[in-house]
């Protein structure tokens, strides 16, 4: 673990560099070729709108009373030639769904300085951390309020009910340090579980629990090495699963310009962390694994034996080359299976196509499980990333696998499980997202029948342009509200 002359000269070696990348980025040429991250299907949008009454097709089920909220990037003025589709200026976008009616779609850029400066607009109010404000990865409700999230650095953004209002919240300054774009809230105890990192603190980590109430109860320090980056953590009922693989902090890439300085490291070794929920350091339960990389768990628990299974999209490597974007083939959907005796890692593969967003029925996290809903990936034509048309549902009892295709030049992102009622069957429910239709320069947010997968929609809402491929949605239910 650093200490804090070590965190302080780190972190002013990181100011200098910061100053050389910034002289690097504005000597690079501008690119002869498009951005494949800049244009297509996330080109980003120039301006933010307010519909309502938005066009429905079907029947939207009389259940769903809440917001639909997806975020990613889409920068207000890209650097082409050092642009990383991970680093662009945020925007949030929500549907706004009840009484079987669309009442509204809103995007809105969250307002860092950058974004503030550009828009001429005031910035969100609130605490920046370490100078970074970019938020742009995921929008979770945490302790009954809705947030914005992104990892390594800035803090969280709160969002209002309409997304108009947004305030820099360190979880009402309960948390120290970074937080994370993949908490997870155990259905179980109501706390949400996060693995933060941040490039000026390359030793160590930090495991970080916050209380349904939205306050850090937990925030405990966790050595490491390199840097490496950990944009997704599991749980199950004894442990908090780390994720430590071969993708690490570059001070290369970062003096040389690039926005994303991260890049696979063949020197770190990978391994996975079984840290006892209330434990230390000292009690993880390290296990090596082959090289490897995993953005996303689908989900993880415990066996009766007392092995950890854990099901995550994979890949041989991640970030080895290009630095635009991710630049591999996933591996598939596979199983992880932990053995904290001999601290050994078996991988099966459940499904080898190429695949990503990994999504169950969250009132099943960090317990066993039987269905997951993920996003199919091109086998080739890594610059895009997405470009499917496709989104599978697993039954991981039966090892089967059903298909929903949206068809031609319409691609979907990732997808969500709502249930039907709090106490109905884990594939009872509608499973939600984001379509973009290329032909007519739009987007649907389309609703399926999870026992219904591959048929036709239950109902579909019409945005009359494209939203830009992002990261992640969720379902946002409301109680009573009046928007």
């Amino acid at each position: 673990m650093q200490s804090k002359a070590e965190a302080l000269i780190r972190s002013t070696v990181l100011k200098g560099a910061r100053a050389v990348a910034t002289f690097n980025r504005n000597r690079m040429p501008t690119p002869d070729v498009p951005h494949p991250f800049l244009s297509g299907i996330h080109e980003p949008l120039k301006a933010e709108v307010t519909l309502t009454d938005l066009a429905v097709t079907g029947v939207l089920p009389p259940a769903l009373d809440g917001r639909y909220l997806r975020i990613g990037p889409n920068p207000v003025a890209p650097n082409a030639a050092a642009y990383h589709w991970f680093t662009g200026d945020g925007m949030v976008h929500g549907l706004r769904i009840k009484d079987g009616k669309a009442l509204w779609y809103r995007n809105r850029w969250i307002r860092s300085n950058a974004v503030a400066d550009a828009l001429d607009v005031a910035p969100a109010p609130g605490l920046r951390h370490l100078g970074f404000d970019t938020v742009n990865t995921n929008v979770v409700a945490i302790g009954k309020r809705t947030f914005a999230l992104v990892e390594a650095g800035a803090y969280p953004v709160e969002l209002s009910e309409t997304l108009d209002e947004q305030a820099f919240n360190p979880f009402d300054m309960t948390l120290k340090g970074s937080y994370t774009a993949h908490p997870h809230r155990d259905p179980l105890t109501g706390e949400t579980h996060a693995i933060c990192y941040e490039a000026p603190n390359a030793g160590e980590i930090r495991h970080v629990v916050v209380d349904d109430e939205g306050k850090v109860v937990r925030e405990q320090t966790i050595a490491v090495e390199h840097g490496p980056m950990i944009h997704d953590c599991a749980l199950t009922g004894r442990y908090v699963v780390i994720l430590d693989l071969p993708v690490t902090f570059s001070m290369k890439s970062l003096v040389a310009g690039h926005d994303f300085p991260y890049q696979w490291n063949a020197g770190h070794k990978a391994r996975i962390g079984l840290l006892p929920r209330h434990g230390s350091q000292d009690d993880i339960i390290w296990c090596d694994i082959e090289p490897s990389f995993a953005f996303h768990v689908a989900n993880s628990y415990d066996l009766d034996d007392g092995q950890v299974v854990i099901d995550v999209c994979a890949y041989k490597t991640m970030f080895a080359g290009s630095l635009k974007g991710p630049d591999a083939i996933s591996r598939g959907l596979e199983r992880w299976t932990v053995d904290p005796v001999t601290r050994t890692v078996s991988i099966t593969t459940l499904d080898a196509s190429p695949q990503e967003f990994p999504r169950p029925d969250e009132r099943r996290f960090a317990q066993r499980y039987r269905y997951v809903y993920s996003l199919a990936l091109p086998a080739a034509d890594t610059d895009r990333f997405l470009g499917s048309h496709v989104i599978y549902k697993h039954d991981l009892e039966l090892g089967t696998r059903e298909v929903h295709d949206f068809g031609a030049k319409r691609f979907p992102g990732e997808f969500v499980f709502v249930p039907a009622a709090p106490d109905s069957a884990e594939d009872e429910g509608f499973v939600i997202g984001l379509v973009v239709d290329m032909a007519n320069d739009s987007t649907d947010l389309v609703i399926l029948d999870a026992r219904r997968f591959s048929q036709a929609p239950l109902a579909s809402v019409r945005v009359p342009h494209r939203i830009p491929a992002g990261f992640h949605g969720n379902w946002a239910p409301t109680a009573a509200a009046n928007v």
